[in-house]
C-alpha cells in the first residue's frame, strides 16, 4: 500500500498523535512523537509559546518522507467484506502486515467500532464476550469462527449481525453505543498503543463504545499565540532559530558570534546578534510562569500600542484607526492588522470529552510520548485581521445590572452541572466575556459577507480578564488566501461602522425567533442561551470556545417586561429601525 498522506496542519487539528487516520479501506492511529522523524521536522520560532508549554523548542510536522510519521494499525479487529469472518489480524490474514484475508485474498476493513475512556485510554470492542453473554451454556464445543452479517435493511447498528459456529444465538450491536453499555465486560485496561505496544497504566474508568470515525474520538489540545515584537522580527527568530547554539554564556564568543553574522547572509551584525542573545537570555533566567492569562496580556498590549511597517521581515504590522460614530461608548480603540503571524502548538489529547478550555482550570491531558520531551509539533500561519478594544468600566456597569446578573446566573447553573458531570471543578462564568464572545460572533459572519471570505476562515481571539476586554477577528491560513487583504481592509472607519451596523442589525433578530431569543438552555451542557445555527452559531473552526457560552440577548435584550432595552447594543439597534 502507498503512505497514507495528510496536511501538516491536520496532524494537529484532525489525525494528531493518538488519532486515527482513515486510508482506503483500513485506519491507522498516529504514534507518538518519540518515533517521529524529528530530524526533518523544521523549526518553528515562538520562544514565548514554547516556554509556557514547558519545552524549549517548538516544530513543524516532518514532511517529505516516506516514514517520518510512523503509525499502527487500529483498531486490531478486522471483518472480511467477502466471507463475513471477524476477529484479530493474526486470526484472519496470512500476514500481520499486510491487512488482506487469508481466505478470500480481498482487503480486510476495520471493525465499525471500539472503546474508549474519559482518560484517553483505548481497548478493542468485545465481541466475542457481547455474543457470548450469557448464553454460554449453549456453546457446543471449542470452534468459534465469528461472523459479522449485514442486513442491509438500514446502516444502523441494529443491522450488524454476530454469529458463531459453537451455536449461540445470534446477536445485533443495537445498543452497543449506549451509556454503560460495557460496564459489564470490565473496567478499562488502561491501553495506549500509541506510546507502543505494552503502554499500558492504571485506570478505573469503565470504557465507552463508539464509532470508530466518531469526532469525540480525538480532541486535540492545542494552545497558541500570536508573534509579537520583539518576537515578531526576523532577529529574534533568527536567533531563536540557533539558540541551542548560543543559550551557554561560555559558547559566545567572537567566533561563533561571527559565524551567525555570516550565516545571516549580511542581514544581521554581530552587535546586533550579540544585544538579542543577552536580551532573550534575560528572559530565560526569569522564572515567572508564562501562563494563558500572561500570553494574552502580552498580545491585547502590542495590539493597542500598535506597530507601524519598518520591514518587510516583520510578522506584526498593526496600524491604529478611528473608532466608528456612535460606538465611542462602548469601544475605545480599533486597529487594522495587516500582518500577523499565529503559531500553534498540539500539547496533548483527549477523548469523549471536548478539549479544555486553556484560560480554564488545568486538565490532563494525554501524553504524546512516554517521556517528557523537549519539543512539541507546531504550525504556523501567516493572516491579517480587525482588533477592538473595549471601555471596561461600561462593560462593568452594565454587567452589574439586574438583566446581566439573571443571565449570569442561569449560566452559571449549568456550567457548575457541566463541571459536576465531567468531575472537573467549578470555574466562574464571565458574563462580559460572553457578550464579548457573541459579539465576535456576528463580526465573522458579517466579514464572511462583506470580505468574502468564508466564515470558517476565519477565527476569533478573545482578551478578557478583569481589567481589559478586546477581540480580534482574523484569517487563520497556511497559504496565501490569509493575507490578501480584505479582512484588514475592513477596519477602516467607514466600513467598519456599517459592518458592525448591519451586522447588529441583521442578527438582533433570529429565523427562528421568538423560540431562539427566548432558550434558557441550549447546545452542548446548556452552555448557549439564545443562540442556534440560524444566527451566531460559527464553524468550530473559527470559535475558540467550542461554539458555547453565547447569548445574543445579551447584546439585543429579550421581549420580556423592562428587558427590550437591557443588552449592550438594544438602543443603538433601535435608532437604526
Amino acid at each position: 500500500m502507498n503512505s497514507a498522506k495528510a496536511r501538516r496542519s491536520q496532524l494537529l487539528s484532525t489525525y494528531g498523535v493518538g488519532g486515527l487516520f482513515p486510508a482506503e479501506s483500513t485506519s491507522f492511529m498516529i504514534a507518538g512523537l518519540h518515533v517521529w522523524n524529528v530530524e526533518r521536522a523544521e523549526h518553528i520560532s515562538e520562544p514565548r509559546l514554547a516556554r509556557a508549554l514547558g519545552v524549549t523548542e517548538l516544530k513543524a510536522p516532518p514532511a517529505g518522507g516516506k516514514r517520518d510519521i510512523p503509525v499502527i494499525r487500529y483498531p486490531y479487529t478486522q471483518v472480511c467484506p467477502k466471507c463475513r469472518r471477524i476477529g484479530s489480524l493474526g486470526d484472519l490474514s496470512k500476514d500481520k502486515g499486510e491487512a488482506r484475508c487469508k481466505v478470500d485474498n480481498v482487503d480486510l476493513s476495520p471493525f465499525r467500532l471500539m472503546g474508549a475512556c474519559r482518560n484517553g485510554h483505548v481497548s478493542e470492542f468485545p465481541v466475542f464476550r457481547w455474543l457470548h453473554k450469557g448464553q454460554q451454556e449453549q456453546s457446543v464445543g471449542d470452534d468459534h469462527v465469528m461472523r459479522l452479517n449485514v442486513l442491509g435493511r438500514t446502516s444502523s447498528l441494529g443491522d450488524l449481525v454476530l454469529d458463531c459456529t459453537c451455536g449461540v444465538e445470534k446477536r445485533s450491536l443495537e445498543g452497543a453505543i449506549g451509556s454503560g453499555s460495557l460496564m459489564d465486560f470490565g473496567k478499562c485496561s488502561g491501553f495506549r498503543p500509541w506510546l507502543g505496544a505494552d503502554a499500558t497504566e492504571s485506570c478505573d474508568e469503565f470504557p465507552r463504545a463508539v464509532q470508530r470515525g466518531a469526532s469525540n474520538v480525538w480532541f486535540p489540545a492545542v494552545r497558541s499565540s500570536i508573534s509579537i515584537p520583539p518576537y515578531s522580527e526576523a532577529l529574534a527568530k533568527f536567533v531563536d532559530k540557533h539558540w541551542e547554539m548560543v543559550k551557554d554564556p561560555a559558547a559566545v564568543i567572537p567566533p561563533v558570534i561571527a559565524g551567525l553574522a555570516a550565516m545571516s547572509k549580511g542581514r544581521f551584525s554581530a552587535d546586533q546578534i550579540t544585544r538579542e542573545i543577552e536580551r532573550r537570555r534575560g528572559e530565560d533566567e526569569d522564572d515567572e510562569e508564562i501562563s494563558e492569562a500572561k500570553l494574552r496580556a502580552d498580545e491585547y498590549k502590542a495590539l493597542v500600542e500598535g506597530r507601524e511597517e519598518e520591514s518587510l521581515d516583520s510578522d506584526f504590522v498593526c496600524l491604529r484607526r478611528d473608532v466608528p460614530d456612535g460606538f465611542e461608548s462602548l469601544i475605545t480603540d480599533v486597529r487594522k492588522v495587516t500582518r500577523l503571524r499565529e503559531v500553534g502548538a498540539l500539547q496533548g489529547f483527549t477523548r469523549l470529552d471536548g478539549a479544555p478550555d486553556p484560560s480554564g482550570p488545568a486538565q490532563k491531558l494525554c501524553a504524546l510520548a512516554p517521556t517528557h520531551l523537549h519539543w512539541l509539533p507546531a504550525i504556523e500561519v501567516i493572516g491579517e485581521g480587525v482588533f477592538l478594544a473595549f471601555r471596561r468600566t461600561a462593560l462593568v456597569e452594565w454587567a452589574e445590572g439586574d438583566f446581566a446578573q439573571k443571565r449570569l446566573s442561569i449560566l452559571q447553573r449549568a456550567a457548575d452541572r457541566a463541571a459536576a458531570d465531567y468531575g472537573r471543578p467549578p470555574a466562574p462564568v464571565d458574563i462580559i466575556k460572553v457578550a464579548i464572545h457573541t459579539l465576535s460572533h456576528i463580526i465573522i459572519d458579517q466579514l464572511s459577507l462583506d470580505a468574502g471570505y468564508p466564515a470558517a476562515a476565519l477565527r476569533e481571539r478573545l482578551f478578557v480578564d478583569d481589567k481589559v476586554a478586546g477581540l480580534l477577528v482574523y484569517t487563520a491560513s497556511s497559504d496565501s488566501a490569509g493575507s490578501l487583504g480584505g479582512v484588514a481592509s475592513m477596519a477602516e472607519t467607514e466600513q467598519l461602522e456599517a459592518a458592525l451596523r448591519e451586522g447588529l442589525q441583521r442578527l438582533s433578530w433570529c429565523s427562528s425567533d421568538p423560540v431562539c431569543i427566548e432558550l434558557t438552555g441550549s447546545g452542548t451542557e446548556g452552555l448557549n442561551l439564545a443562540a442556534c445555527h440560524a444566527c451566531v452559531l460559527a464553524p468550530e473552526t473559527s470559535c475558540e470556545m467550542n461554539n458555547s457560552f453565547l447569548d445574543r440577548a445579551l447584546l439585543f435584550g429579550t421581549h420580556d417586561a423592562g428587558c427590550e432595552d437591557a443588552g449592550l447594543f438594544s438602543e443603538l439597534v433601535e435608532r437604526a429601525r
